[in-house]
């Protein structure tokens, strides 16, 4: 039986693994972002999705077998696409940090993933319509405000820490325009990615008939990571031959045992947090019920969310303005107010259909 309040608290869980999974990379020493992006990638896209999709799912190559042809190509090329939307990603947090990073490309991937499914399903204003439906689209809205005053904390924090020459001598080159342009592609992808879990849910469907139960998305997900691994393996391999860095990831010696193992490690953790977000998303994602299509905006205002106290436990946030913090505090309040209608929305909406 579908429980929407466990479901929010898993897509928490989920949002946290999300917002940490690039933390790591400040502990790689002597490897190119280049290195440690291919192996991140392999670990995130590929290992752990087919090692735990095997696991958790009974007889997954019938399950793929009797899966439509359609369903199985479009949502891995759909996954491929979104490939393109991580590496962007990955490269704006160099020109324009985290904070403005996420809550741009996360708050456009939200409202996308969730809106474009529904329309190409002409089910928009059905669901609307539905018993809590109107609620749940306003806590949408909510969340909407709620992502806007986060960019707009960001855009201050950077503003703050520019004045104060708090980045000096900082890896990052801030460069708005060049960040935002990655930014808005990584965002607008990032909602390929939840389309294509959404276009690859007959899959999940046939591993639930199979006995996957609560894991069921880990079938359709490999599908997704799928294409979104070959997309990076086949740039970063061209890149790391181009410029010489392939070798970091083999070359023990040149970089030294102790780095290597810390570099290998802390890719690896990157790709199993990266992996945990939509493990969990898909476990929330079930217990949602009919209410799945709110699913992704709560996961993506989640990751926004815990990317933001993230940042606070790392003192991201200790050398700028109190106005500045207080428009975070403010945003995280909105946050927290659109999970809760989004919740008491589906919740109502359950009773409802109940009785």
């Amino acid at each position: 039986m579908a429980n929407p309040i466990l479901g929010t608290l898993i897509h928490a869980v989920g949002g946290v693994a999300a917002s940490t999974c690039y933390v790591p990379f400040q502990k790689v020493k002597k490897w190119s972002w280049d290195s440690y992006w291919i192996v991140q990638a392999s670990f995130a896209w590929f290992i752990f999705p087919f090692l735990i999709g095997f696991l958790t799912v009974p007889n997954l190559l019938d399950v793929f077998s009797e899966s439509p042809t359609d369903v199985l190509v479009n949502a891995t090329l759909l996954g491929a696409i979104y490939g393109f939307g991580g590496m962007c990603f990955g490269f704006a947090i160099r020109h324009i940090g985290y904070s403005l990073t996420y809550t741009i490309s996360i708050g456009i991937s939200a409202i996308l993933g969730t809106i474009v499914p529904l329309t190409l399903e002409g089910a928009l204003f059905k669901k609307f319509n539905e018993p809590g439906g109107a609620i749940i689209f306003l806590g949408m809205f909510v969340a909407l405000i709620g992502i806007v005053i986060c960019g707009l904390a960001g855009y201050r924090k950077e503003k703050d820490l520019k004045a104060n020459n708090a980045n000096k001598g900082d890896a990052i080159t801030f460069n708005m325009k060049k960040g935002l342009t990655l930014t808005l592609i990584a965002g607008i992808l990032s909602a390929v990615f939840g389309i294509s879990l959404t276009v690859g849910a007959p899959v999940a469907e046939i591993a639930g008939e199979y006995g996957a139960g609560n894991f069921e998305g880990n079938a359709n997900l490999i599908l997704s990571t799928g294409g979104a691994f070959i997309t990076n393996f086949i740039w970063f391999t061209i890149a790391g031959l181009r410029n010489g860095t392939l070798k970091e990831i083999v070359d023990v010696k040149g970089v030294g045992k102790k780095y290597f193992t810390l570099n290998l490690g802390m890719s690896i953790l990157s790709g199993a947090l990266w992996y945990g977000q939509f493990f969990f998303y898909g476990i929330g994602h079930v217990q949602m019920g009919d209410y799945g299509y709110a699913s992704w905006v709560i996961h993506m205002s989640m990751l926004i969310f815990f990317s933001y106290i993230v940042g606070i436990i790392m003192k991201e946030w200790v050398q700028v303005t109190k106005k500045t913090n207080m428009i975070l505090l403010i945003a995280l309040g909105v946050l927290i107010i659109s999970f809760v209608i989004m919740a008491y929305g589906t919740v109502l909406g359950e009773q409802l259909v109940v009785h």
